[in-house]
């Protein structure tokens, strides 16, 4: 009976050192970004030799996978199921776009890190993983409060796209326009789709 209760000791040591070097490679790619972290700087920040992260990460992609479903487990995107009550297609699309500016707002820098380094590298994309099944269900969402005919479906799923789009939001806040001048201008753009 001592020898199952000692395994289970070791288990748990083992998920914690799994737990802590996720947390440190998590911190390191919202700080620095995913291309920026080494190995050896996880298992610094983890406290724990490069090959223990090695033997609890074989691969960058395992790395990779646990750390975005920590990050977008602590940090979910916003849920549009909600946007679907409001039936006004600018009410429902100033409400989706309040909510995920302030998502981006409140995770800007780690958003930077890590969008910046997934356009340089598009391996790095499992990083998102299921997350681009959202994106494209916060624009389904919008787009169906709008009537369209099938070429202007075709603008207007580009305009929400930009809309949409991290890179879009963060030029226009890095000229100092806040959330509520650029949800205005995105409306603005729809409208004389």
């Amino acid at each position: 009976m001592a020898r199952k209760y000692e395994l289970k000791r070791r288990a748990v040591r083992q998920d914690a050192t799994r737990q802590k070097i996720v947390s440190a490679a998590v911190e390191l790619h919202c700080t620095v970004g995913p291309m920026r972290t080494s190995i050896l700087a996880i298992a610094e920040r983890a406290g724990v030799e490069r090959p223990t992260v090695y033997r609890h990460f074989p691969t960058l992609e395992s790395l990779y996978e646990a750390c975005a479903h920590r990050f977008w487990t602590e940090n979910p995107l916003p849920d549009p199921t909600r946007w679907c009550e409001i039936a006004d297609p600018e009410a429902r699309l100033r409400r989706g776009l309040s909510e995920l500016y302030a998502f981006f707002e409140k995770q800007s820098p780690a958003l930077w890190n890590i969008m910046r380094d997934i356009e340089d590298e598009p391996d790095l994309r499992t990083f998102c993983g299921s997350h681009a099944d959202e994106w494209t269900r916060m624009r389904s969402v919008l787009a169906e409060a709008f009537e369209a005919d099938a070429a202007r479906r075709q603008r207007l799923d580009a305009a929400l796209l930009h809309a949409l789009d991290f890179f879009s939001w963060r030029a226009s806040r890095g000229h100092g326009i806040p959330n509520d001048v650029i949800i205005d201008l995105m409306i603005g753009m729809i409208r004389a789709l």
